[in-house]
């Protein structure tokens, strides 16, 4: 089917993204059609003349737009049906969107896309990374491009501030270092999330969790355990962070605190706060442990911090010792343990001198719960480990295991074979969550086989 023929069919992105397949693997022998000198010179043609013809096309919706396009082109006598179609199209996510990345962008399947300089584009895609067949002409429509991202969130990046921290209008998240810090030339990460927050149901149909674990956070969330996500970059942790907040209930007031906004929150009453970095004269930033602080002045029933990084580890154990309860966050780290520890460097980041037993108190009295979350070999991600802070014993926070997967092997297919267990012991944390009503079957925490 043509593209003419579909024209009636389109509607402008922001009411429905239209769905796309990833750009193929790169073929050094046969290159895409829009790689091709001709390509690119019939593409700034039309681009032209449509610039001659409407004075600002980004303000048409894309069904305008696209009629517009399809007109020159028809006057291209040189260019083959085939051509118009992938002309009209990549001159339309030109225009109203990211250029090449577009269509990367609107692929569901696509969870990450890594810009290496203007001509390699790789994707994640299933858990798994491919180099694309999408590029940009050159350094400057990279840039071009950078900038656009860039001006939804309101943030810059130049010579003087050559790394950036952002978000994109569907909640994705961005990040980007020019050259010649990134010598291979500009490097740009965009991390996609679903519009769609995915469930913990969906997520054990996944195979991110068992049923029982599932429902035991569900308890945790609702009772008001204090909870870390742990785990490494690309583990989850965000994704794991949006389905334990939809067990929050609706009535409680939510204060978000993040780097870059990208929490999808479904509840009507929260409020969402983001950091600010400097302006081009080095002021006005805000840092994340200020939102922290002044969160605490904002009647928070729950507060969730996107990720703990520095000194506002301080700020977040104090909230969670001082009636904020409930509160959420995520760190990086390899394991339970390695997570209190570097929870512990983070609070000595603060500048505030305690002594380290001091510091480990404020921990084992604040954290209840710890859910250790990793990316496997072949790209699926599990919840390793869920693992409780039981107290302080000689000095060391005490912790016992609650549930784990157990890996097996690895199949001849490359997947990643286990069981997720139980380790037969109820929560110390028990007695709380029955206070508020919650009540968690002795059958959540028998070794059953992961049912």
């Amino acid at each position: 089917m043509s593209l003419r023929s579909r024209i009636q069919g389109v509607v402008p992105r922001e009411a429905a993204p239209p769905s796309r397949t990833v750009a193929p693997v790169r073929d050094t022998l046969n290159p895409p059609a829009y790689l091709s000198e001709r390509f690119l010179v019939l593409k700034t043609e039309v681009q032209n003349a449509l610039l001659a013809r409407i004075q600002n096309p980004e303000e048409l919706d894309r069904r305008q737009l696209m009629g517009e396009i399809l007109s020159l082109v028809d006057s291209q006598t040189t260019v083959s049906p085939l051509e118009k179609d992938a002309l009209a199209e990549s001159l339309v996510d030109e225009i109203l969107g990211y250029g090449p990345i577009q269509p990367l962008l609107d692929d569901p399947e696509i969870s990450e896309i890594m810009i290496n300089g203007f001509q390699q584009i790789y994707v994640e895609r299933n858990g798994q990374l491919l180099k694309t067949g999408a590029a940009f002409r050159d350094e400057a429509h990279l840039r071009a491009s950078l900038e656009k991202m860039l001006a939804f969130s309101g943030r810059r990046i130049d010579e003087s501030s050559p790394m950036v921290d952002a978000r994109l209008p569907d909640g994705s998240r961005l990040n980007a270092v020019l050259r010649p810090l990134a010598v291979s030339g500009d490097s740009i990460t965009i991390r996609k999330f679903s519009r769609d927050p995915l469930s913990f149901s969906q997520l054990a149909e996944m195979g991110t969790l068992s049923e029982n674990m599932a429902q035991f956070l569900e308890g945790a969330v609702k009772g008001k355990l204090n909870v870390v996500v742990s785990g490494g970059t690309g583990s989850g942790k965000t994704t794991t962070l949006n389905a334990l907040s939809a067990f929050i209930p609706s009535h409680e007031r939510i204060i978000t605190i993040e780097d870059a906004a990208e929490l999808q929150l479904q509840q009507e009453h929260k409020v969402t706060m983001e950091t600010r970095p400097p302006n081009i004269e080095g002021r006005g930033a805000v840092p994340m442990r200020d939102l922290v602080r002044n969160a605490l002045r904002m009647r928070p029933d729950r507060i969730i911090v996107g990720e703990v990084r520095g000194g506002e580890a301080l700020d977040m154990l104090q909230a969670m010792n001082t009636g904020h309860e409930g509160s959420l966050t995520t760190v990086h780290a390899n394991s339970p343990r390695d997570c209190l520890s570097r929870i512990e460097t983070m609070v000595l980041m603060a500048g505030v001198e305690l002594p380290l037993a001091a510091i480990r108190s404020q921990i084992a009295s604040a954290i209840d719960l710890i859910i250790q979350q990793a990316r496997l070999l072949d790209g699926s991600r599990r919840i390793v480990r869920i693992a409780e802070v039981v107290g302080m014993e000689s000095g060391v926070i005490t912790m016992q295991d609650l549930f784990s997967f157990d890996q097996s092997g690895v199949n001849e297919s490359g997947t990643v074979e286990g069981r997720f267990r139980a380790y037969g012991i109820r929560p110390r944390h028990g007695e709380k969550l029955s206070s508020q009503g919650i009540e968690l079957p002795a059958y959540l925490f028998a070794d059953e086989g992961g049912r």
